[in-house]
């Protein structure tokens, strides 16, 4: 069994009004975690992590203008969530290793 990790789930979604930086947001947020839909990502971080990714949209965005969400869905090792996916399916990000 692994050992529990200090990583949450996170669902990430934004509305960006200018397409340039709605591209940075992208890819930006392509290093963090797992695109689910357009402007919707699926992460599992640890604090560390999250503290870095609000710190790298917090460059990009323009706070009278855009606005981006972060969704908590709990410890990813324990959360069980529960959603419907129409169409394609979509499974929680899982803790894989990382060969270097």
């Amino acid at each position: 069994m692994a050992a529990p990790t200090d990583e949450h789930l996170y669902i990430i979604t934004y509305d960006i009004a200018d397409q340039k930086r709605w591209r940075q947001v992208w890819k930006v947020m392509n290093g963090y975690g797992e695109w689910l839909q357009l402007s919707v990502f699926q992460c599992r971080l640890s604090r560390k992590r999250l503290v870095q990714v609000r710190g790298a949209l917090a460059e990009i965005i323009e706070t009278g203008a855009d606005h981006v969400l972060i969704l908590d869905l709990g410890p990813a090792d324990a959360v069980k969530p529960r959603m419907e996916s129409l169409g394609k399916t979509v499974a929680v990000v899982e803790r894989t290793p990382i060969i270097v």
